[in-house]
């Protein structure tokens, strides 16, 4: 089992920058790896970022790419999303997720454990 807290949402107007953060526990953190997703209202979740187990290779949505960085601290078992420059259509409910397998792979499908979300709201 997994658990996973995501934390750091909030209010931000265009052009500022928020980090999220999650928190896992219960499994070694550096063996798997784990991504970010978002769903806005009435939109399917989406896949945002992964990073591997290691934290030495990444992916991320053409959607946010260069705006958005993924890390890990395997020290503190977090993962974190840097987000800059945001958008109004960056505003959903952001989703981390354990992908137990380490495939750094954007489907939600692959992801065996879920946080419960924050918000993000991006106002113009």
């Amino acid at each position: 089992q997994v658990q996973l807290v995501e934390s750091g949402g909030g209010l931000v107007q265009a052009g500022g920058s928020l980090r999220l953060s999650c928190a896992a526990s219960g499994r070694t953190f550096s063996s798997y790896g784990m991504g970010w997703f978002r769903q806005a209202p009435g939109k399917e979740r989406e896949f945002v970022a992964a990073i591997s187990g290691s934290g030495g290779s990444t992916y991320y949505a053409d959607s946010v790419k260069g705006r958005f960085t993924i890390s890990r601290d395997n020290v503190k078992n977090t993962v974190y999303l840097q987000m800059n420059s945001l958008k109004p259509e960056d505003t959903a409910v952001y989703y981390c997720a354990a992908d137990l397998m380490d495939r750094v792979i954007g489907g939600p499908v692959f992801y065996d454990y879920w946080g419960q979300g924050t918000q993000v709201t991006v106002s113009s």
